[in-house]
């Protein structure tokens, strides 16, 4: 019953030679002309069909949404779009279906109902499409982290550390949540827990990644973290895929090079494996930026904004560069940003990091030598006592995609930081050994995936580019 992909039909000679296709029905029409998709393609495959010759129980099972098998003769298509379409001689209906409950009818539904049937959103050509190129990130990260000699390593779900110092993590415990056993002080006591102490779901692979790194050399780690911070913004998810790279011997001037090379590297992939994909979101990003008021209209395309970033080279300069064009800049000076631009040492905002790149310099960015006070504890003093050996990348449209730094590697300097910062340096211990035995400069950075799919697909809110996305209050699926 395996028959060819829809893909692999489309680009097929019309030579009248048989042909099996598969999939779900996108739309029929005129009781003659089924559109077949089967997931391989944001094309579907024109089937004609002699309805008057098909048994009445049959023709009333070929609905939106059935799955069919297909079976004829491969010929010219006599419309405009594709060059061959399906002369079907045999239909087999493949499962039940059931026309009158099937939620994804053919005509635009809004992307909050969509959520709702996040199980079968994936039939949408839309989400068809966002899926297909975030497969295709996914393949050209490790084909480039593997090209590059970097090792894969796979690091813990279940932590007992906060790497962020951010503290909105979810508990992994196996107690009775109704009566735990408590110690002493009266509170509950961990060590009779599963683990023998208070464990958390990751929030990022990036110690332990320092660990391997300091002994393999070049390492990533791509997998998923999880964040319980009560937001319901269109930037957050509870659950998300982070891409996590750690150097050893690198600088910070590395660290940005690799960033570089790295993120423009995947989208050249994107931009010739996801053509069509690409082509039909582009358009659809078009009519959403049409629909919005003026003044809130994106700048650019969709693919303009990929080949934007592909095609120039990165701008480099300090935090406190920037902070002097945000002042002396025309929107802060008519009082235009929503956060005025005022003071050294105050956290950029979105619209501070997309002026730098769309208006300022016309080119992706790249900040370093961030305030000591609005980075974590792990990343390199300077010698002036008041930054540190961060980086961000800035891209248009979204701000911030990358973050990253140049590692602490002086175990005193890592003490002093962990003292300032209130952190518990007895749960870093090992971390802290890092520093202690054949400690090296070393590097690394993170990027959010789904940040990462959202600017390449010009989805608006990043719960439509995971295949069923975790927030507050909402776990389903």
């Amino acid at each position: 019953m395996n028959g060819e992909k829809i893909k692999s039909i489309l680009q097929s000679k019309p030579t009248g030679q048989q042909c099996s296709a598969q999939g779900w029905v996108r739309t029929f029409r005129a009781n003659r002309f089924i559109a077949l998709n089967d997931g391989s393609t944001i094309e579907n495959l024109q089937c004609v069909v002699d309805f008057e010759q098909l048994d009445e129980s049959v023709l009333k099972q070929i609905t939106t949404g059935a799955a069919l098998h297909l079976q004829g003769e491969l010929v010219e298509s006599q419309g405009s779009g594709q060059k061959v379409e399906l002369q079907v001689e045999e239909i087999t209906v493949l499962g039940s279906s059931d026309p009158e409950s099937y939620p994804i009818q053919p005509k635009k539904h809004s992307l909050e109902f969509l959520r709702e049937k996040a199980h079968l959103r994936v039939r949408t050509a839309t989400f068809s499409a966002v899926m297909r190129v975030r497969s295709a990130l996914s393949f050209a990260v490790h084909q480039f982290f593997q090209d590059e000699g970097f090792f894969y390593v796979n690091t813990p779900i279940v932590t007992g550390s906060d790497a962020e110092g951010a503290g909105e993590m979810f508990r992994v415990s196996t107690l009775d949540p109704k009566n735990p056993p408590l110690n002493e002080e009266g509170n509950t006591d961990f060590k009779q827990d599963f683990f023998g102490k208070e464990t958390n779901l990751t929030v990022s692979g990036q110690l332990e990644a320092e660990a391997y790194a300091l002994a393999l050399g070049d390492v990533y780690t791509f997998g998923p973290t999880f964040r319980a911070e009560n937001s319901n913004t269109t930037r957050h998810l509870a659950e998300f895929w982070m891409i996590e790279p750690e150097m050893a011997f690198y600088d910070l001037n590395d660290n940005m090079d690799l960033a570089e090379k790295f993120i423009t590297s995947v989208l050249r992939h994107v931009l010739k494996a996801c053509e069509k994909d690409l082509k039909f979101l582009d358009e659809r990003f078009a009519k959403e930026e049409s629909s919005k008021p003026q003044l809130q209209r994106s700048s650019m395309g969709l693919l303009e904004k990929i080949e934007f970033v592909v095609h120039n080279d990165f701008k480099r300069l300090t935090y406190t560069e920037a902070i002097e064009i945000l002042k002396n800049s025309k929107p802060n000076k008519k009082k235009k940003f929503q956060y005025p631009v005022n003071e050294w040492g105050i956290d950029l905002q979105s619209e501070h990091e997309r002026y730098l790149v769309e208006k300022h310099f016309n080119c992706p960015v790249i900040l370093y030598d961030y305030p000591a006070n609005i980075k974590a504890f792990y990343m390199r003093r300077n010698e002036d006592g008041k930054t540190v050996r961060a980086m961000d990348i800035l891209f248009p449209g979204i701000g911030e995609i990358v973050g990253g730094s140049q590692r602490e590697e002086r175990l005193e300097v890592l003490e002093e930081r962990i003292k300032e910062m209130n952190i518990d340096a007895e749960e870093l211990w090992w971390y802290l050994d890092l520093r202690r035995f054949g400690s090296v400069p070393h590097s690394g950075f993170g990027l959010g995936f789904e940040r990462l799919v959202q600017f390449t697909t010009g989805m608006g809110n990043i719960r439509d580019v995971i295949p069923f996305p975790r927030t507050p209050q909402n776990a389903a699926f």
